[in-house]
């Protein structure tokens, strides 16, 4: 299958770097070819895989695979001894009170308790690091944590009924859309995800070999986590990737009619998944840009004649709106990053088998 060229938002590289030295982040941004000059920039994004870099390599700096978040570090390879640990759980209700409980011995100031309320598995955390930044930073990586393993171990994306945050509302929020749920809420008394009861009786599938697996493509296969690939949203987005590279994209009336059914119908599924025609084909795009500026030497009119754009100066448009940048500014910002550096995701890296 064709992978997801998707990317992230500058707003988690920045708080993955924040606790080391000059030295150290100028390290970590040159072995992820990530352009320190992207730092700050708002809507700034980078490609997944770099980002999966970051987390690596910022690991490797620390030893500490939360970030330097936390005051008792997570010590390279603590990762890979929870998933070790839940491996052989007869169910997913088991699997996470064990991860919950490893996380409790492995951390001083991030807790997470599971607990069945009315039909719902609620899981809340407590947290006491002091620095708001960094707090928020240390919910949003321990929940991708935990969900990522928890969607890996039952081998199918677990839909987040509702996630509620015990800080306001952060400018980057519409990134917890795609990581957590559509469902929001800020301001809360406690950070919380809350699933069907009835999916913490799903059955562990996962084995030795698969974990191995899971394993060497984290930690972008713990973000990324699965997706339902039967959703109307990853059909569509299936059928639209193959437009990439065309310049020409169909319209919602004709993929609707190859899925036979009413374009109506179609729209109404897609905005019950949290999504639109629209946003699909932009996030595509967006990502396709990014991929291309960063990756190619295409130029500029080429990439938005290969992403449908009939007018360049729409393309420009386009990305300034998505990324904060003109699409030359984000090249040239990208090609000051150095071409090689540091070892990537070698053998030996955190979440790695030893």
């Amino acid at each position: 299958m064709r992978q997801e060229k998707n990317t992230v938002s500058i707003h988690f590289v920045e708080c993955a770097v924040a606790r080391l030295s000059a030295e150290a982040r100028a390290r970590v941004l040159a072995a992820s070819h990530v352009p320190p000059e992207l730092l700050g920039v708002p809507h700034a994004r980078v490609p997944a895989e770099a980002f999966s870099a970051i987390w690596l390599a910022v690991a490797r700096e620390l030893d500490d695979e939360f970030f330097g978040l936390d005051r008792r570090r997570m010590k390279v390879g603590t990762f890979a001894f929870l998933c070790h640990s839940v491996l052989h759980s007869p169910d997913l209700g088991v699997a996470l009170r064990r991860l919950l409980r490893g996380f409790a011995l492995v951390l001083d100031d991030v807790h997470g308790e599971l607990r069945v309320e009315g039909g719902r598995a609620v899981i809340r955390l407590s947290n006491g690091i002091a620095d708001p930044e960094a707090r928020r930073f240390a919910d949003e990586t321990f929940l991708i944590m935990v969900h990522g393993i928890a969607c890996w171990l039952v081998g199918r994306r677990l839909p987040i009924i509702v996630a509620e945050f015990a800080h306001p509302r952060p400018a980057h929020a519409a990134e917890y859309g795609v990581m957590y749920s559509q469902a929001l809420g800020f301001d809360a008394p406690h950070t919380t995800i809350q699933l069907d009861a009835a999916l913490l009786a799903a059955p562990v599938i996962q084995d030795e070999a698969t974990l191995k697996k899971f394993l060497r493509t984290a930690p972008r296969s713990v973000f990324l986590k699965y997706k339902n690939e039967d959703s109307w949203t990853a059909r569509l987005r299936r059928r639209l990737r193959g437009s990439i590279g065309r310049g020409e994209w169909p319209r919602l009336e004709d993929v609707a009619r190859e899925f036979r059914i009413a374009p109506t119908t179609l729209r109404r599924r897609l905005e019950a998944e949290g999504t639109s025609y629209q946003g699909i084909k932009d996030e595509l795009r967006r990502d396709a840009a990014v991929h291309q500026l960063c990756g190619t030497r295409l130029s500029i009119a080429d990439i938005a004649s290969a992403l449908g754009f009939q007018e360049t100066s729409a393309f420009h448009r386009a990305f300034k709106r998505w990324s904060g940048l003109q699409p030359g500014e984000y090249r040239r910002r990208a090609e000051l990053a150095p071409a090689e550096g540091g070892e990537g995701t070698a053998a030996g890296t955190p979440t790695q088998e030893r």
